[in-house]
């Protein structure tokens, strides 16, 4: 007869173990090691006695515990549209290096611009919920996310401005103006007139925005908006290489192209080498982001730029100011500035 399998599991330790070895009571180990401020103050030497049995022991806190106690998860969660795209690389990580600062952990989502999985993500912060949320919603709407803080009580930022709510805070970038002064600059520095447009859906919120801005510069010129020199993709590499493939073999292709992203402006370039067209000489390219590989691709991109860190450091520290303050100020709305960043492309 085999052996009957042992079931005993290793207990974790407990705060009543490290109060033990510490020699302290159980309370004075609760304060040491909580996160929130304690009116009883406790010695140097004691607090480190606390913290070295703690280590010694490898305890961790009971967070779903703790959250019980004090109505906080220590928890906060990111939705992303594209955690591939290298935009978003440096904003999550400010958002982590100012939540690790309060003591919190961050759950990341990534939509893939796709509503189903932004409707996933609601669905998982209703099974898991969290304190905080920073958002960058392209399919939601304004009564999903309603729905979603009041189920919650969770406190929410967001990208951009394309969403009007009495307690979100926004952080955004004028984007249609950052496009004006791009298209501009190609028209009155470069002197490229036909200029070809890689936009993406009206359903994802840059891309009315991006195209008012092409189209106000190309009016200011006196110029009009050859339909033949727009194409469509979905802020993907590829859709960019086939979007420019697209634009070359009209009758009149453009000599230069204003992509919706550096994605995009990089799959632009690529394509346009394989057909045989020389960048910038041929057919200028710019695109918008300003992402790590923008200066890694030949020629370098010349791009827009959005500050990614100082994005994710403003939302973080917005929602961070509502979780701890618990108030119920106006919604602050944050612009950051935009950069034309001109390298080897234009």
């Amino acid at each position: 007869m085999a052996n009957p399998v042992n079931r005993d599991r290793i207990k974790p330790p407990t705060m009543h173990d490290v109060a033990k070895l510490a020699g302290v009571s159980q309370s004075t180990v609760s304060r040491v090691l909580s996160t929130t401020p304690s009116p009883i103050s406790i010695s140097e030497p004691t607090r480190q006695k606390i913290l070295d049995a703690a280590e010694q022991l490898r305890y961790r806190p009971n967070w779903t515990a703790r959250s019980l106690r004090t109505l906080h998860t220590q928890m906060i969660a990111v939705l992303i549209a594209d955690i591939s795209n290298g935009f978003y690389h440096p904003m999550v990580r400010a958002i982590q290096d100012v939540a690790r600062l309060h003591h919190y952990d961050v759950l990341i989502a990534n939509s893939d611009h796709n509503y189903e999985n932004e409707r996933g993500f609601c669905e998982a912060i209703l099974r898991r919920p969290v304190d905080g949320i920073v958002m960058v919603p392209y399919y939601l709407d304004l009564p999903e996310i309603d729905r979603l803080i009041k189920s919650t009580s969770a406190h929410i930022v967001v990208l951009g401005n394309h969403i009007t709510h009495p307690a979100i805070d926004y952080v955004w970038l004028d984007d249609e103006q950052a496009t004006f002064e791009a298209i501009n600059w190609l028209l009155s520095q470069r002197e490229k007139r036909r200029i070809g447009f890689i936009g993406v859906s009206d359903q994802l919120p840059p891309g009315p925005r991006r195209w008012h801005g092409f189209k106000r510069a190309l009016d200011l010129a006196g110029l009009t908006v050859d339909p033949d020199l727009v194409a469509t993709g979905d802020f993907s590499i590829e859709s960019g290489a086939q979007a420019m493939q697209q634009l070359l073999k009209r009758t009149c292709p453009p000599f230069a192209v204003y992509a919706c992203n550096d994605l995009m402006a990089i799959g632009a370039i690529t394509k346009a080498q394989e057909m045989g067209y020389a960048v910038p000489q041929d057919i200028a390219v710019i695109g918008f982001d300003d992402i790590p590989e923008a200066q890694m691709i030949t020629p370098k991109l010349t791009t827009i730029a959005q500050p990614a860190r100082e994005i994710g450091k403003t939302l973080a520290q917005l929602l961070f100011d509502r979780i701890e303050n618990q108030t119920t100020m106006a919604p602050r709305t944050i612009t950051v500035k935009h950069n034309l960043i001109i390298r080897d492309s234009a």
